[in-house]
């Protein structure tokens, strides 16, 4: 069989070659720089006075830690100025919010508990963080304080129906009797519950009309901030609601002792302090909420029978009693 001859490649001319075509696709990955590592943005917490975020006067924070011990954050350490402010703003709000009508006051709060529920979330990843919870028993907080701001304002429109009366007597006379908001009330929220038993008591002393200036959890002051930045973009006119961060032992006594303050709500005072407490809220008569007998570190939030009343609305109210002449 004959051989085939290979054809010798013409002098001056190189054996070519077949490209692979260059999509454009491949062009731009090539050109591409490799993605850089997001960095993230970190929360500044502050307090919450007035409708605003303002920081410390005096520049001073503290670290908050998980419950094992890790370093979470930096919240704002609150001056005796900064509460002494957050008190006079709360009773320039006072007399308007109290002036409002009982159904109005139903609906703003009901809109908190609206705008909760669209940043569920979020508070479900700070209340895990802060009390060293899981998933679910975070979710399982979160939905019963945003419950509890529902509860509270379904009872706006009732408090006067029923705590109020007509008082029968025996002369040409009417008799009446119905419930006023004390004014401004101080809270010392429960140091176990970051959000829960701060709503708790936070919303029975706001439904009645009184505005409020409450001190967060010392250890786990975190959602509390959050919950100011709900109530920033919700319909609670600034003032109503005050909400500072700090050391209690550093506040607390101030706090209990100004004159501009109607009542407090001794239940996250620690028990060391309270008979001090107590006897400087002697000074001006303040109204004074106690946690309930045999109430401790362990109380039971979630509990509704026993952690949404309403007598505890009616701790923060004054009753009035008009005389009236029949015929007149």
């Amino acid at each position: 069989m004959a051989e085939r001859k290979q054809k010798a490649p013409t002098a001056g001319k190189q054996p070519t070659t077949r490209k692979q075509p260059v999509t454009r696709a491949v062009a731009k990955a090539a050109a591409t720089p490799a993605p850089v590592a997001r960095i993230a943005v970190r929360k500044t917490y502050k307090l919450y006075v007035g409708g605003q975020f303002p920081r410390s006067e005096s520049g001073r924070t503290y670290i908050v830690r998980t419950p094992d011990g890790a370093p979470l954050a930096n919240a704002v350490r609150s001056s005796k100025k900064d509460l002494r402010d957050a008190i006079r703003t709360a009773r320039g709000a006072a007399l308007g919010w109290a002036g409002k009508t009982a159904m109005n006051r139903g609906q703003v709060l009901y809109r908190v508990a609206e705008l909760m529920e669209g940043r569920r979330a979020q508070f479900v990843d700070e209340v895990a963080a802060a009390e060293g919870l899981s998933g679910a028993a975070a979710e399982a907080v979160v939905d019963r304080a945003i419950d509890r701001w529902v509860w509270y304002a379904g009872w706006a429109d009732k408090i006067s129906q029923l705590f109020g009366t007509v008082n029968p007597v025996g002369a040409s006379y009417f008799n009446f009797t119905f419930p006023e908001a004390t004014g401004v009330v101080g809270i010392v929220a429960p140091e176990s519950s970051s959000l829960l038993g701060l709503v708790s008591r936070l919303a029975p002393a706001v439904v009645g009309g009184n505005a409020v200036v409450a001190l967060a959890s010392e250890s786990r002051p975190l959602p509390a901030v959050t919950l100011g930045e709900v109530l920033a973009t919700s319909d609670v006119p600034g003032g109503v609601i005050n909400i500072l961060t700090g050391l209690r032992r550093e506040l607390v006594p101030i706090l209990a002792g100004h004159m501009d303050v109607n009542a407090i709500d001794t239940w996250g005072v620690p028990r060391d302090m309270r008979t001090a407490v107590e006897e400087a809220a002697i000074e001006n008569v303040k109204r004074l909420a106690r946690p309930p007998r045999g109430a401790d570190e362990r109380f039971d939030w979630l509990d509704d029978r026993r952690a949404q009343r309403p007598e505890w609305i009616a701790a923060f109210l004054e009753m009035k009693t008009v005389w009236h002449p029949i015929g007149m």
